[in-house]
């Protein structure tokens, strides 16, 4: 497996190309912005016009590869649909869809891949199924926790009078570097037709983290509301350290330096 397409350019696909190309494949990456198209490209990099929802010539060439990463947050099943035509029709065998923790619900307990803590009435629940449900491809599902790394330090989430709701739940977050390292490994070892949960060790309050994080920017500390705590989940990464034998770069997210 050397050609991987990745639809989405943004936060996690630039640097996810990047890791990508250091490890040996050729790329294609996909951008729905004209303006981007130059500064996107690079050597073993190749740059598309790609909108899932106006799907044109460009798609098919696009889609030349063996493996389609999907990292965008459209929720339009319909789009997503017309792609899986297109795909039945492409040289791409694998997909790696990356989700979000979001898909579970909130039942105030540990969520993990393999119970059915799903919240079936969820668009991108159904968007997982419509990939993992077709057999002209094989498709994990990697679904992060909240992103946190360059560019979205958690100390700013808070500031300019946003006030935190229901600050004694706890957190479920996961660092970029973890993102790229997870989706590397399971290209590496080829895991497919599974579904990961990525997320930190550890899940202090909100209260808790998000004092830290503007503690250490310097930042005026965040109001929390005086509402008590509403529904909650913990979201499990037991899986991925056990089929994968992953380890966390940053497992306390009370540690991490950005």
């Amino acid at each position: 497996m050397k050609n991987i397409s990745i639809l989405g350019s943004g936060w996690l696909g630039q640097p996810l190309a990047a890791t990508l190309v250091q490890q040996g494949y050729q790329l294609n990456l996909s951008t729905r912005s004209q303006s981007k198209l130059n500064s996107l490209k690079s050597a073993n990099i190749d740059v598309f016009i790609v909108d899932i929802a106006k799907l044109d010539a460009q798609t098919a060439d696009f889609l030349t590869a063996d493996l389609l990463i999907i990292n965008i947050t459209s929720k339009d099943i319909v789009a997503f649909e017309a792609l899986i035509k297109q795909l039945e029709q492409s040289t791409v065998k694998k997909v790696i869809f990356v989700s979000s923790s979001s898909v579970y619900l909130s039942n105030n307990q540990v969520v993990s891949e393999d119970q059915q803590h799903e919240n079936s009435g969820s668009v991108l629940f159904q968007i997982e199924q419509l990939f993992q449900q077709n057999s002209h491809f094989s498709t994990t599902v990697i679904r992060l926790a909240g992103l946190i790394g360059p560019k979205r330090h958690p100390g700013r989430f808070f500031q300019n009078d946003k006030v935190i709701k229901h600050a004694d739940n706890p957190v479920n977050l996961v660092h970029l570097d973890d993102c790229l390292a997870i989706i590397s490994v399971v290209i590496k070892q080829q895991q497919w037709g599974q579904v990961f949960n990525a997320c930190a060790d550890n899940h202090p309050t909100k209260r808790e983290f998000y004092k830290y994080a503007s503690s250490s920017l310097g930042l005026p500390l965040p109001q929390c509301s005086p509402l008590e705590s509403g529904d909650y989940k913990i979201v499990s990464n037991l899986k991925v350290k056990n089929i994968l034998g992953y380890t966390f770069i940053h497992p306390d997210i009370m540690k991490i330096e950005y």
